[in-house]
């Protein structure tokens, strides 16, 4: 049975290139970075030529890119590292977020909330788009950060950074965005984007686990979180992982190269597999929109229909997808991000997501439809509601 991986808003394979770039790292050039003899100096010298690739996929300046183990932690010390700062100056305790933003920024909002700052969660519209006028009628003389994410990863809907941007610089307030699932599949310009900190992670985009990178404009000054023998400028001590940065480097040059051409085979592939399915489903929708959309990401909706039937279905048929985010796939509450549409909580619980990537096929969208509509039918016969 053919395997079909549609879940690359969870996580990526290494891609064989990247592999290839980190395997001398864990063998013959094995050296610290902080060493100061030639092993050191040759992880030296990978380690900033790396920060100079990841620093390229933004529009960056290298010295700005702080190596971290992945988009959580670079989303707690852009989020801590701004706040205890401006708390401690006296400047201000004051958030503005969005109600859709992953775990890794809600959690710390509200880790923050318990530690003295006030948070506004802002919401969103029924496509799951932040309006820009909502975050300027937020700001207050405390607000010190706003932080709204480039893409969601449940719904993959592509947020209005540009005019947020424009406006976080009108208040004089530093902005903050999760790229997690934006980096190396659409372009990115922090400057032309007003960003003054950004989050990115290594296996969203064919790189490996357990490493990421902050993006921090020049002149942005931060708090550590992560206090030590001062690495990364003081702001992430600890062994620079030098084989993950290379990965993560690597990664993020070959995305580059096909970032285009990629972006409009998966968009092409997502539509063709989007109009198959809603011809075929009756009482089926696509949550968010499909015009402001990340190239692969799909979330539909099916109404009678348990989601994580419809997921171990599909698995049995050699297909892996998710009914949300893999970060609280194990929790039955319904998806916050589907609630802040609109959506019923039954509705939520009917949803499937589908992220497709570089070994998705138009065979396999033929595929995985029949397969969806099998599944879906299956399950509605012999259910109470579907009768």
């Amino acid at each position: 049975m053919k395997r079909i991986y549609l879940d690359h808003s969870a996580t990526t394979p290494v891609a064989p290139e990247v592999l290839e770039a980190m395997l001398p790292y864990f063998g013959e050039k094995f050296g610290n970075a902080s060493s100061l003899h030639s092993f050191g100096l040759e992880a030296k010298e990978a380690l900033e030529e790396s920060r100079a690739k990841v620093a390229a996929i933004l529009c960056a300046q290298p010295e700005e890119i702080i190596f971290t183990s992945g988009g959580t932690e670079s989303d707690n010390l852009a989020l801590k590292g701004i706040g205890y700062r401006s708390k401690e100056k006296g400047l201000g305790n004051h958030i503005i977020t969005s109600s859709i933003e992953h775990p890794a920024i809600l959690e710390t909002c509200r880790k923050l909330e318990t530690q003295g700052f006030e948070v506004t969660y802002l919401p969103v519209t029924k496509d799951g788009l932040v309006d820009p006028g909502t975050v300027e009628s937020a700001v207050r003389e405390e607000t010190v950060l706003i932080s709204i994410m480039h893409a969601n990863n449940e719904i993959g809907t592509i947020q209005p950074l540009k005019e947020i941007g424009e406006i976080a610089a009108q208040k004089d307030v530093f902005f903050h965005t999760d790229a997690v699932q934006t980096a190396g599949k659409i372009p990115i310009d922090v400057n032309d984007m007003g960003l003054d900190l950004l989050s990115i992670s290594a296996h969203k985009l064919y790189g490996p686990k357990g490493v990421g990178a902050l993006y921090a404009r020049k002149g942005t000054r931060l708090d550590s979180i992560v206090q030590g023998g001062g690495h990364e400028r003081g702001l992430r001590s600890g062994t620079e992982n030098v084989a993950g940065i290379v990965g993560l480097a690597r990664a993020a040059d070959l995305a580059s190269q096909e970032m285009a051409s990629e972006a409009k085979r998966l968009t092409d592939l997502r539509d063709k597999l989007a109009k198959m399915v809603l011809d075929s489903v009756k009482d089926a929708w696509i949550n968010g929109t499909m015009t402001k959309r990340l190239p692969g990401n799909l979330n539909f909706g099916f109404r009678y229909v348990e989601g994580e039937s419809l997921l171990l279905f599909l698995d049995s048929k050699g297909i892996a997808v998710s009914t949300g985010s893999a970060c609280s796939s194990k929790k039955l509450e319904p998806s916050h991000v589907l609630l802040s549409l609109g959506l019923k909580a039954e509705e939520c619980h009917g949803s499937l997501r589908i992220t497709m990537g570089r070994s998705n096929t138009e065979e396999d969208v033929d595929y995985v439809a029949r397969s969806i509509t099998e599944a879906v039918e299956r399950f509605r016969s012999i259910s109470a509601l579907g009768r």
